[in-house]
């Protein structure tokens, strides 16, 4: 008998070390030969704080408030704390359940009823029964279907980790961006206001020259055609930088409002320079959508697993144990014990092939959420490489126009020169001028596109070189 019980012992701890469906394997990816543009698998410096390279303490305090206050980041770390939660629950079906329970029954017995209360001496119609004990109830996991349940709650953890990361990087990359435009349209702004005083003397010239007689109305017509034109750029430069400043406060988790004292400061253009980027391969082990699309794989392969232990019998253990007395002195007494242990056994033999249906769902949706990785993985290489190569093109573009500027500071110096000498007359030195701040409004608005190429860049590239940890 002992070896009987000890080999049945032994083929349900076998049993239940086995588990239905799929194991999980993460999937290998090929990341490709290497960055399309040359030289960008440089060995990157050790930045996670990437928003830093940019030296600018104002947005510096701007990204902190937004990681502590933006309100899809807090919903974010809730989703997360929920996840957790729910992975909880799901590890604690692994275990025993126990439920201690009392009581106290007043009844009344029917004189007429199957038990002849009015015949059996000693037993009284009404009684007062108390009872204390306990429930212990446990499913022996023989097909894996709660460990597959925890392995599921933990990848969705996983997910949710990885989600919250993406917000925290989809947050910070837009405070990021939508402050570095607003800095560049005030750039913009100050070299046009520049442009506009010019043109406003060249009207003024003109029109003194047309009273002399030396030039035609025309002329003056063409002067307050050019600087009406000019005049009508600065309402919306302003209305675009106020714009970004009230979004700026909503960003942060306070009211739009919060922070158009902003537009009372201005900054010096940060210096940008080509960025190194590593490797692509490890572009994937960084960005949080491919992160969290790997965890959705491995939810839906232990769902399946789930679904699959479905099929077999299920075994279960329940225990009582009470002491249970019609007087409360004799409650605990040896003699008003009582317990009951019984193993049970469910097996659902036919259900019009419901339990197969939901294999093959199940089956199908990881189908479909490995598909859904392999899509990640390839929006995130197109995703790096396009905006590599328009940072790359932004930069060319903007050393061209810093060649412009200093031709126009060249040219307006010179002029200056000449006109100081008396060889052109103050409608050429204001044509320098001119051509001079329009070269520096052009090389704002290139400067301000070169920022948030490179906002897009650290954006794509997950938030940083340096593996973030996940947000609580």
């Amino acid at each position: 008998m002992n070896r009987r019980n000890g080999a049945a012992a032994l083929a349900v701890l076998l049993l239940a070390g086995c588990a239905a469906g799929p194991d999980y394997v993460e999937p290998v990816t090929d990341a490709g030969a290497g960055w399309a543009e040359p030289g960008a698998d440089e060995s990157p410096p050790p930045l996670s704080r990437w928003w830093q390279a940019f030296d600018d303490p104002t947005l510096d305090r701007l990204v902190e408030q937004a990681e502590r206050q933006n309100p899809d980041l807090r919903e974010a770390v809730a989703r997360v704390a929920q996840a957790r939660a729910l992975r909880d629950a799901a590890a604690g079906g692994r275990h025993p359940a126990l439920a201690a329970r009392a009581s106290v029954t007043e009844r009344r017995q029917s004189e007429n009823g199957p038990l002849p209360i009015d015949r059996i001496p000693g037993l009284e119609r009404d009684q007062t029964i108390f009872e204390t004990g306990f429930d212990a109830a446990w499913e022996i996991d023989l097909f894996g279907r709660n460990r597959r349940t925890v392995e599921a709650a933990e990848a969705r953890l996983g997910e949710a980790m990885a989600q919250s990361r993406a917000a925290r990087l989809a947050v910070t990359a837009e405070v990021v961006r939508v402050y570095l435009t607003l800095r560049g349209l005030q750039r913009e702004r100050a070299a046009l206001a520049s442009a506009l005083r010019v043109s406003r003397e060249a009207l003024a010239l003109t029109r003194r020259r047309f009273e002399l007689g030396e030039v035609a109305e025309a002329q003056v017509a063409q002067a307050e055609t050019e600087l009406a034109s000019r005049q009508a750029e600065l309402p919306l430069l302003d209305a675009e930088t106020r714009s970004h400043a009230l979004a700026l406060g909503a960003l942060l988790g306070e009211p739009p409002e919060g922070e158009l004292a902003l537009l009372a400061q201005t900054t010096e253009y940060p210096a940008l320079a080509r960025l190194p980027v590593g490797q692509r391969a490890d572009l994937l082990r960084r960005r949080p959508d491919v992160l969290a699309a790997e965890r959705r794989l491995a939810a839906a392969t232990a769902e399946v697993g789930v679904a699959t232990a479905e099929l077999f019998p299920r075994l279960s253990i329940g225990a009582t144990g009470a002491f249970q007395s019609l007087d409360a002195s004799d409650l605990f007494a040896s003699g008003s014990e009582t317990w009951s242990i019984v193993p049970f056994v469910s097996w659902r033999l036919f259900d019009g092939g419901r339990r197969r249906a939901l294999v093959r769902a199940q089956e199908a949706g990881a189908e479909a959420a490995a598909h859904a990785y392999e899509a990640a993985v390839l929006g995130a290489l197109l995703d790096a490489e396009r905006a590599l190569s328009r940072y790359h093109y932004a930069l060319l573009a903007l050393e061209r126009h810093r060649v412009a500027v200093a031709a126009a500071t060249r040219q307006r110096e010179l002029s200056e020169q000449r006109y100081r000498a008396g060889d052109i007359a103050r409608f050429e030195l204001l044509d320098a001028e001119r051509g001079l701040h329009h070269a520096e409004a052009a090389y704002a608005r290139t400067h301000r596109g070169a920022e948030t190429a490179l906002v897009a860049l650290f954006k794509a590239l997950g938030g940083g070189w340096e593996q973030q940890a996940a947000t609580q």
